[in-house]
């Protein structure tokens, strides 16, 4: 089969990526082969690529927005069949029996494994993946609008939760990309005053067309008060900026992997008051299960920029450079 792999991570620009044939993997006990269908690109697949995030194996394969049919079924397995529609997303397994896991809150893991980080991604035209961690997707979606939700869509689900946004209340997102984008729609859905601040002159036309209220540059200060903020861009001068347009007991959320550093708080300024700073790290399958059924009563749609398999090192440069606006998928099939 063929598959994209990361050689050398550096600068995506100096292409870390290569196309390489590899052998057909094989599913072991409780695991499920997939035939790729498309996969979401997401911002972690390019840290991963420039080496933001340290290789936890050589030559990994990333990609973590999956969608494709089961081809084979490994040993154990019950719950898929084989020719269903499934989604592969970030969390590929936890341990079950650490005392996150215990309290359901896997996410928090103390030995998880992450798709294309730990275990061989989408990036490639099979996969493996466990059984237990493969979602059913809405008939509602074709491949390429469901993509997206599986890392981009999930994860901004949790931040926005994290963010504890009051009824009605008036939310800042920083950055609006493929996650943001998916956000916004789900607060907006929900009655919320939605505040973007992003670079992207693209990106602020869609904020508009989905409904924002005001939108602004990155370090502008909102028209008003916010109840709740959540940082989507991977900037951490923008974390003092946010924290400071929160109104009193507001939360900030930071909804990404990675973050560059943040400046020094000021206790008064930045914090007092009860305003709250917070972290996002992973996701639950229970989230992935709401989000998936919110997306589908509601009827988010993502924005998507398709590539054909051959152009995916083009699609994490294009990311990397703010070529598109939404979410990237491949075509892989």
């Amino acid at each position: 089969m063929r598959a994209w792999e990361v050689t050398t991570p550096g600068p995506i620009d100096t292409r870390p990526l290569r196309l390489v044939d590899r052998p057909r993997p094989s599913p072991g006990p409780g695991e499920a082969l997939l035939k790729v269908s498309v996969c979401g690109v997401c911002r972690t697949d390019l840290h991963l690529a420039e080496g933001d995030l340290d290789p936890h194996r050589p030559r990994s394969v990333p990609g973590h927005e999956v969608v494709g049919r089961v081809e084979r079924l490994g040993p154990g397995c019950r719950r898929l069949q084989v020719g269903q529609r499934v989604g592969a997303a970030w969390l590929a397994a936890s341990c079950g029996r650490c005392r996150f896991c215990l309290a359901q809150r896997e996410n928090l893991c103390l030995a998880p494994l992450f798709t294309g980080w730990d275990v061989d991604g989408g990036f490639a035209e099979l996969m493996v993946a466990r059984e237990d961690f493969l979602y059913l997707l809405p008939d509602s979606f074709d491949d390429v609008a469901v993509a997206p939700l599986l890392c981009a869509g999930i994860i901004g689900y949790r931040a926005l939760r994290r963010a504890e946004l009051p009824p009605r209340g008036r939310l800042g997102l920083y950055g609006f990309g493929g996650s943001a984008h998916l956000t916004a729609q789900v607060a907006l859905a929900e009655g919320a005053t939605v505040h973007v601040l992003t670079r992207s002159a693209a990106d602020k036309a869609l904020a508009r067309e989905l409904g924002a209220a005001s939108v602004g540059d990155a370090f502008d200060r909102p028209p008003e008060p916010l109840d709740a903020a959540i940082l989507f861009a991977p900037v951490g001068t923008l974390v003092p900026v946010a924290l400071a347009a929160l109104d009193r007991g507001g939360t900030l959320a930071v909804a990404g992997i990675h973050l560059s550093d943040i400046p020094v708080l000021n206790y008064q300024e930045h914090l007092f008051q009860e305003r709250d700073l917070r972290s996002v790290t992973a996701n639950t399958r229970t989230d992935g299960e709401e989000f998936l059924a919110l997306a589908d009563r509601i009827g988010v749609h993502a924005t998507t920029t398709v590539y054909s398999f051959e152009a995916v090192d083009r699609a994490l440069a294009d990311l990397a450079h703010d070529r598109f606006n939404g979410a990237a998928v491949i075509q892989v099939a």
